[in-house]
């Protein structure tokens, strides 16, 4: 980690971002630049099995997914976490909120060459334990080439692994747990429905519509080897973020009447608050509902369950590329289905 201007020849030590491969490490270079701001360097691939898997002819395909600029927000949250925070290296990390804007979509167009990018972060709340810092709230900004693409604010907390494993081992003992009841990897979304090409990288079963909700079965395939990097006890974040993406396109096609196909659609916000813990043994699901539209993009509130348990939450912003929805729903419907209790709002971020 330089002192002067970051670097971009090779990544940093993988453990510092929690990565199992070197080849999902996206950071090179890291360095403070005040009491609570850092600067963090990071080169995104180009061609990558899960982050370049879009259909060839949607607008996704030539561009930087924004959920691999949330991973790297995620790993550079750790990093400075590790390194000017003095999080212990034994520490595991749990990640409450996180709320994506994309404010520039034109600037994660893919180049001739890998883009150069910066993320500026500032810790603007940290949390302690027996006096020491042990979690935060951290507002990052990435830019691309020097052009601002988007930005996050998360919330996140870590703890000592042994004590983690415990508290784990608690919560699962209250849990009915046998006989497993995970849904079956082979029951699948066609990869076109949800703007994929590849099934491995499909993370919806069953979906059902009933009047004015979507729910999806949740697929979660621990052989994938980005979403699921290194073992862990429970469901990770990627898998979640991946299934409120799949299933805000999914309720858009159904519920919007969109005159476009899913892979015309790009996620542009995603506001996301993490509950509690996804357990393997248990079968998943996601609904979804409409809530309205910002400036013609459709905009979906959606909660991940687990037999009736709410995991969390998230509301997805999506954008048309191409040709715009053919009808917006009546308003006045959406308001009538908020006013009657039956549509679950994402709490506002903290």
């Amino acid at each position: 980690m330089t002192d002067g201007a970051l670097s971009y020849t090779r990544t940093v030590d993988r453990a510092l971002t929690h990565r199992a491969a070197v080849s999902e490490c996206f950071l090179t270079d890291a360095r403070r630049t005040g009491e609570r701001t850092f600067r963090v360097a990071a080169q995104p691939p180009r061609a990558h099995l899960y982050y370049s898997d879009h259909l060839r002819d949607g607008p996704a395909a030539s561009s930087y997914d924004p959920l691999l600029v949330v991973e790297i927000f995620r790993q550079a949250c750790i990093l400075a976490s590790h390194a000017y925070l003095s999080a212990p290296e034994d520490s595991s990390f749990v990640f409450d909120r996180g709320a994506l804007e994309i404010v520039d979509a034109d600037a994660l167009r893919m180049g001739a060459a890998p883009a150069a990018v910066t993320v500026e972060g500032e810790f603007t709340d940290l949390r302690e334990r027996a006096g020491r810092p042990c979690g935060a709230l951290v507002e990052v900004r990435a830019l691309f080439d020097g052009r601002a693409a988007a930005t996050m604010r998360l919330a996140y907390r870590w703890t000592p692994r042994r004590a983690m494993r415990q508290l784990r081992a608690r919560a699962r003992a209250g849990l009915a747990l046998t006989p497993r009841r995970a849904h079956p990897l082979g029951n699948r979304q066609a990869p076109a429905n949800v703007g994929r090409e590849l099934t491995a990288n499909v993370v919806l079963g069953r979906v059902t519509v009933s009047g004015s909700e979507v729910v999806a079965q949740v697929v979660v395939d621990r052989t994938h080897p980005a979403l699921f990097d290194h073992d862990v006890d429970h469901i990770p974040g990627a898998v979640i973020f991946e299934t409120f993406r799949q299933t805000a396109l999914t309720a858009a096609r159904e519920l919007w009447d969109l005159d476009a196909a899913p892979h015309r659609l790009a996620l542009t916000g995603c506001d996301v608050a993490f509950l509690r813990f996804g357990e393997f043994e248990l079968p998943t699901d996601c609904r979804a509902r409409v809530a309205g539209d910002t400036g013609g993009r459709p905009v979906i509130d959606l909660v991940l369950e687990q037999e009736g348990d709410v995991l969390g939450t998230a509301r997805v912003t999506l954008a048309v590329g191409g040709r715009a929805p053919r009808e917006r729903p009546d308003p006045a419907v959406v308001s009538g289905v908020v006013a009657a209790g039956t549509h679950r709002r994402l709490v506002p971020a903290a």
